[in-house]
């Protein structure tokens, strides 16, 4: 029987000519068929959002043995979605997105594009996996961060991931010290917005913020890993329900009754 290589779905939210989407997808094709999937444009921030109000449309951009490369006017979600139901030849071994410029550690794992690739992926059962290094210069180097990335995705190749439970891995600047199971870090953004512009009665607003770590000394948290030289792999599940409240919500069962 001939032997059938694995096949990789890639996407992102930096866009398909990203430097970080091109280092991926060479990182990758020694272990399997590569399709891509990208964004025509940056859509940094879209976390799992869909286009419902307007079509959405894709072109091949390059195709060669064990490589096809397709741009999207959609969200990355949005690129999952579509490159299901029409360019994949099978159901993929794998689902990747990255390497996004910038972390996506924390919080941010709530509004990345890049996890929407990997949640959705999720969600259609396929092991996912989701690589950001903590560099948002467009020629960032993701060189020291490479061996580790094709080293996980063979290994989550080989092994797969428990059901709806997809992986969040973040990279530092520079070598390596080595690599980390994580939490999430708890914390939240401050400061979000800076007034720009005031013409007439119209306020312009520009998305900023400042981000605070509210667990600075948590040896098991990605931010001290990140912080201390490690890449930080962090196991998400996409099943959000908080299990442990389920008996203590029966308060809500009986309905209160007026007192006239």
């Amino acid at each position: 029987m001939e032997n059938v290589r694995p096949l990789i779905l890639v996407s992102n939210d930096d866009g398909v000519i990203s430097k970080g989407i091109s280092e991926l997808v060479k990182c990758l094709r020694p272990l399997g068929d590569v399709v891509v999937m990208a964004p025509d444009r940056m859509r940094s921030g879209c976390a799992s959002a869909l286009t419902v109000n307007e079509p959405i449309h894709y072109q091949l951009l390059r195709q060669e043995p064990g490589l096809a490369v397709y741009k999207c006017s959609g969200t990355p979600t949005d690129c999952v979605k579509l490159a299901f139901h029409t360019v994949l030849s099978r159901k993929p071994d794998l689902v990747v997105a990255g390497i996004n410029h910038g972390d996506n550690s924390s919080v941010n794992v709530h509004y990345s594009g890049t996890m929407g690739v990997v949640i959705e992926g999720c969600l259609k059962g396929i092991p996912s996996i989701g690589f950001s290094l903590c560099d948002h210069s467009p020629n960032a180097d993701f060189s020291h961060a490479l061996a580790y990335i094709r080293s996980m995705a063979r290994q989550v190749l080989q092994h797969g991931l428990p059901p709806l439970v997809c992986l969040n891995v973040n990279f530092p600047v520079g070598p390596l010290q080595g690599v980390r199971i994580c939490s999430q870090t708890r914390g939240d953004w401050t400061n979000e917005w800076e007034n720009f512009a005031h013409r007439g009665d119209a306020h312009y607003y520009w998305l900023t913020g400042e981000y605070i770590n509210r667990e600075s000394e948590n040896e098991l948290s990605d931010h001290w890993a990140l912080d201390h030289g490690y890449a930080a792999v962090t196991p998400v599940t996409v099943d959000v329900t908080a299990y442990e409240m389920m008996n203590r919500l029966d308060f809500l069962l009986t309905p209160e009754t007026e007192e006239e």
